[in-house]
């Protein structure tokens, strides 16, 4: 199973340097198993925050391969602990899913389209998180999901 984060936005692009959060991420998918993608996509036009979801939501969808199974993050979205979330992509990977993307929005959030779509809104907690930390936290979800399903000692109940 391939694995794929789309974001919008790019790590750094807001202090024009990179920072603590991209090295975080990067240590973290180096670790992974799964063959793993992260697509940064961006909207530079100046538009109203309904045209710019709405465009983020295209060039998100664009990234995307086709047929995959989408996870959109949202702070309204299903919260679940670690076991039951690898268990998810367990069952997904054991059903012959080959590509699993996890969507991240901008500040503004999704256009509707992309939840309405999405086969999980996934909420990291009740709590407003940075875009950029919330890859971090995502990614190394992943791999503790991945220690999980491996009997790995990283993760402890």
């Amino acid at each position: 199973m391939r694995i794929m984060i789309a974001a919008v936005g790019r790590f750094g692009a807001s202090r024009g340097k990179v920072g603590a959060e991209k090295s975080l991420f990067e240590g973290y998918a180096r670790r992974l198993s799964f063959p793993f993608t992260l697509k940064e996509v961006e909207e530079k036009k100046p538009l109203t925050p309904e045209l710019l979801k709405k465009a983020e939501a295209e060039k998100l969808r664009a990234s995307m391969p086709a047929g995959a199974i989408t996870v959109a993050l949202d702070s309204r979205g299903k919260t679940m602990g670690s076991e039951p979330f690898a268990q998810r992509l367990q069952g997904w990977r054991d059903e012959g899913v080959s590509d699993l993307v996890f969507l991240i929005g901008g500040a503004e959030g999704f256009d509707k389209s992309i939840t309405d779509q999405a086969n999980l809104v996934l909420g990291l907690g009740p709590m407003t998180w940075p875009h950029m930390l919330a890859r971090v936290m995502l990614i190394e979800q992943i791999y503790r999901a991945q220690c999980i399903m491996t009997g790995h000692p990283y993760h402890r109940d």
